[in-house]
């Protein structure tokens, strides 16, 4: 890897790192949701950053995807939440999260930062995908908690905050061997329920996709904003301006320009916690960029 690109990789992860710190400690029962989302996307900028995505702000059952909503007055309750924040550098990306237990349920945080903490250790030049889901798995079920089988860590990219490889969360027969300059985010995710996700209705975050013919002007309009501001990157529809949005991102999912990341979420009655940090493959171990130094 280029010492450049080294370098907007490791000042985006020190950026994630205060940012996260500062706002794990923010959050606490009775405060508000939006203004702990606005903290970190402000300061990420602040900082010299900027958001690689909307800081998802997910609770109890809700997995991920969740961000407050547009005029959001929500506040933190007794409950499990978990902060998911990426952060880039000219398109160098850094993606870490943590959970806060405001729900008496400490044991089930650990239980997904031991997943992390032990995948870590395997990682290295040469060992496969596989070795650390089964090493996550190992991690989790030594709480007595079952990790979400349908999530997974990810590889990261320029702009490409979702890519190859995917970083099981469990045991797997085949893996992807890594090598020596891979960028991956582990994301380990522990559940007291059934261990795995499904889709709800409702999506606050959208990609840009495809570039495709649309004829409303608030719909081209929006567009425009997009793909000046976010490129391939996702936004939150509270971030968006002009006249008109719900329906020109009704106009731009149709014609298929959008996508939509739904919120993700367990059985009901369920807790999830969630653990992630974003390392860089090397011979012989890794990198955590996403730790403060």
């Amino acid at each position: 890897m280029e010492s450049e690109v080294l370098e907007k990789y490791r000042k985006a992860g020190e950026i994630l790192a205060t940012v996260r710190e500062e706002a794990a400690s923010m959050v606490d029962v009775g405060v508000s949701i939006l203004e702990v989302a606005d903290f970190v996307e402000g300061t990420t900028r602040t900082l010299g950053g900027e958001p690689a995505f909307p800081c998802n702000i997910s609770r109890d059952r809700v997995a991920a995807h969740d961000t407050p909503r547009p005029g959001d007055d929500g506040v933190f309750g007794e409950e499990m939440v978990k902060l998911d924040i990426g952060v880039h550098v000219d398109g160098y990306i850094a993606d870490a999260a943590v959970t806060v237990d405001l729900s008496g349920h400490p044991d089930l945080a650990e239980a997904s930062a031991a997943g992390l903490a032990a995948a870590i250790e395997v990682v290295s030049a040469g060992v496969t995908t596989a070795e650390l889901g089964a090493a996550i798995e190992e991690a989790i079920r030594g709480y007595g908690y079952s990790p979400v089988a349908n999530l997974t860590g990810h590889g990261l990219g320029r702009y490409q905050a979702h890519g190859e490889p995917s970083i099981p969360n469990r045991a797997v027969d085949k893996g992807v061997v890594l090598s020596a300059g891979d960028v991956i985010a582990i994301e380990p995710f522990a559940t007291d329920g059934v261990g795995r996700i499904s889709e709800a209705r409702e999506a606050e975050i959208f990609s840009f996709v495809a570039k495709r013919p649309v004829r409303s002007p608030p719909a081209r309009a929006l567009l425009k904003e997009v793909q000046e501001r976010y490129s391939t990157l996702p936004f939150a529809r509270r971030w968006l301006s002009g006249d008109r949005i719900e329906y020109a991102i009704g106009q731009l999912l149709r014609a298929g320009v959008l996508h939509r990341y739904p919120l993700l979420v367990e059985a009901e009655g369920a807790l999830v916690s969630q653990a992630e940090d974003t390392v860089i493959v090397l011979e012989g171990g890794c990198e955590v960029t996403t730790r403060r130094r």
